[in-house]
């Protein structure tokens, strides 16, 4: 049976107290799982007491409880039944969680437009991936015809979507709206494969690189190890992405037209509102975040025809889990997907390993072998259960958009 209020509360903080005596006085190589079990705990504890508490830190508590258990629960993959806790290992599981932060900054990055059109819009839009991969062949296209600038590359690729994103709207898109779901599917389905041939005869069936500005190239220490600068600097730019959407949304006239464009599109028209515009300038902003985020990651992969589809299928689960046309349910969904995603194919295979051994008395060669393939396999499938298991507790998603 689930606890709630504060009884709940009180017996998983005197749990989350008897783990960290656990911690402290158990041995070295379970001291740390310990220490995270407790974190979970204590984030149950959150969880329970957000009711008792006014709207606003209700929200903050389950936000809390939320980070807390994907800390806890890497903190019990990394460390459950280590030999020796050594300072290399830590400095590895505070980069495995940098890296995860990074790549879910990533993701909203990719996933917030689509979040705005599929919330707003009601429209499913496949081919969001393929806003993505324009941008970025738009920005190595500039760079190797202006002598190597990344920032002329990007002040012409973005604009440059903005001017795609109006065009697809107003030829493609806006015939299908008040069509069914399935028909946005196969429409936008249709414009991937007109995409990628697109490319290939623009482009060329080559890839296409280039390299992030002199300013962001090279390492830097960080946690007492060497850390790229660009990947610093996509956390960077997510996170005044992410504050610049949630004040265009909250604190603008035009994020209210958009608020009430999303929470009841009848309504708002009736009102006055040109909802064909609002639309339109939706669509077309989306499409600028796709092509933001294709933009940051063609400087450390290969710009290639279809390159945004693996992760449009990323992004659709972020936008499940966050809950359909929520913004901030996309930012904290993206940094649970990097999260699980990056600690996932990091430490799978010493998760297989270590679980394999306490039930199996076979050779260790025999378990490292299996470890060597289960966790691959386990890895890639990590964010669908996670998804799934979200879904079941939360089927809306965690926090789904109010409509109307």
């Amino acid at each position: 049976m689930e606890l709630r209020g504060n009884k709940g509360a009180f017996v998983y903080a005197v749990l989350g107290v008897v783990l960290i005596v656990s911690a402290l006085v158990s041995t070295p190589s379970w001291a740390p799982f310990f220490a995270s079990v407790a974190l979970g705990v204590f984030a149950s504890a959150a969880n329970d007491l957000r009711h008792q508490f006014s709207t606003a830190t209700n929200q903050k508590l389950k936000i809390l409880a939320i980070l807390g258990s994907i800390v806890a629960v890497i903190g019990m993959i990394f460390f459950a039944g280590r030999a020796e806790v050594t300072d290399g290992m830590l400095i590895l599981a505070l980069h495995t969680m940098l890296n995860g932060f990074q790549f879910g900054i990533f993701l909203f990055l990719v996933s917030a437009g689509l979040t705005l059109v599929l919330g707003i819009m009601n429209f499913v839009n496949l081919a969001h991936g393929s806003l993505f991969m324009f941008g970025a062949f738009f920005a190595a296209y500039v760079y190797g015809e202006t002598d190597n600038s990344f920032y002329l590359a990007l002040l012409v690729a973005i604009p440059s979507m903005l001017l795609l994103g109006i065009i697809l709207e107003r030829t493609v898109i806006r015939w299908l709206y008040h069509r069914d779901h399935m028909a946005h599917v196969l429409a936008t389905f249709g414009l991937i494969l007109f995409s990628n041939q697109f490319v290939v005869k623009v482009f060329g069936s080559d890839s296409l690189a280039f390299d992030p500005p002199e300013l962001f190239s090279g390492s830097t220490q960080l946690f007492g190890a060497s850390y790229p600068v660009y990947r610093l600097a996509i956390i960077s730019a997510g996170l005044v992405t992410a504050l610049a959407i949630y004040l265009l949304v909250s604190k603008t006239k035009a994020g209210m037209l958009v608020r009430a464009g999303a929470s009841n599109r009848t309504m708002a028209g009736a009102l006055g509102v040109n909802i064909p515009l609002l639309f339109m300038a939706v669509f077309a902003f989306g499409a600028i975040l796709a092509g933001f985020a294709g933009i940051m990651s063609g400087a450390v992969e290969d710009v290639s025809p279809g390159m945004g589809e693996e992760n449009m299928i990323l992004a659709i689960v972020v936008i499940v889990i966050g809950g359909i046309g929520s913004i901030r349910g996309a930012f904290i969904a993206s940094l649970i997907v990097g999260m699980a995603e990056v600690s996932g194919r990091t430490f799978m295979t010493d998760v297989v390993r270590a679980i394999t051994s306490w039930f199996s008395s076979a050779e260790a060669y025999v378990i490292d072998e299996f470890a060597q393939t289960a966790g691959p396999a386990l890895s890639s499938m990590f964010i669908y259960i996670l998804m799934a298991a979200i879904l079941f507790y939360r089927p809306q998603g965690l926090f789904p958009a109010k409509s109307g």
